[in-house]
């Protein structure tokens, strides 16, 4: 596992502790744009999706709370 695989975990991890994009990128000192892109990297790394829309709220899949 390299360094960038730990830091897309670490992203994964507080977006389901914080339940936002928003929340998660001023925890980590991103941008919004950065923690989705990381996340999108993560989700085609593995093969599987992440993440579900809950209007502004995103909720994590079987499959990430798998990873976690």
């Amino acid at each position: 596992m390299t360094e960038w695989d730990v830091k897309k975990l670490r992203i994964l991890r507080t977006l389901r502790d914080r339940g936002t994009v928003t929340a998660t990128a001023e925890a980590l000192l991103m941008t919004p744009s950065a923690v989705s892109q990381q996340l999108t990297n993560l989700a085609k790394q593995l093969g599987v999706d992440l993440l579900e829309a809950q209007g502004r709220r995103v909720r994590l899949t079987d499959a990430a709370h798998l990873v976690l």
